[in-house]
């Protein structure tokens, strides 16, 4: 009678203990697979010449930074603002990935909040952010001069991530041999 009860009550509270371990991981301390390994491939278009192609092959030999953004995306307008004061550090250029996103939206976005980027590459589909493993908008990777990903923050890019994350890392590339 008593194990009536009781094997109820046992999935009930393995339940609990999944629920209250789901609780307490923070989405933007997901770990990457990537990390460590090349950057993915893609031969994407460039947002405002769309007859040049844009291939992380081609970025070979310098560190740089994606960040995947989109027009409807409201955290990106925020980050935009520190991505922008980033770039005028002149550690690493920046390329956008514009992510399922339409052209015309994305440049007047651009043209309202201003164009921090190298270039920005259009992902209209969202396959290149599959290959890459986008959750989500904004994301931004860290890629070394050998091609290899680094670091990969989930989440808007804030200038204290600038501060203790980004120019140490970036820094520390830079000076590495290629």
């Amino acid at each position: 009678m008593k194990a009536r009860y009781l094997i109820p009550l046992a999935v009930f509270l393995v339940i609990v203990l999944f629920l209250a371990r789901g609780l307490k991981i923070d989405p933007k301390k997901v770990p990457s697979p990537l990390i460590g390994k090349p950057a993915p491939h893609f031969e994407l278009p460039a947002l405002y010449d769309p007859a040049e192609k844009i291939t992380p092959e081609k970025l070979r030999g310098k560190v740089w930074l994606l960040n995947v953004f989109a027009s409807w995306c409201v955290s990106c307008r925020a980050e935009h603002q520190v991505m922008k004061g980033f770039v005028r550090m002149g550690l690493a250029p920046v390329y956008g990935l514009n992510y399922k996103d339409e052209a015309k939206d994305a440049k007047a976005w651009l043209q309202a909040l201003g164009n921090p980027y190298k270039a920005v590459i259009v992902d209209r589909q969202g396959n290149a952010g599959i290959d890459w493993g986008v959750y989500g908008v904004p994301e931004t990777f860290i890629i070394d001069k050998k091609g290899i990903i680094r670091d990969k923050i989930i989440g808007p890019v804030t200038d204290e991530i600038v501060k203790d994350r980004l120019v140490p890392l970036i820094t520390k590339l830079n000076g590495e041999p290629q």
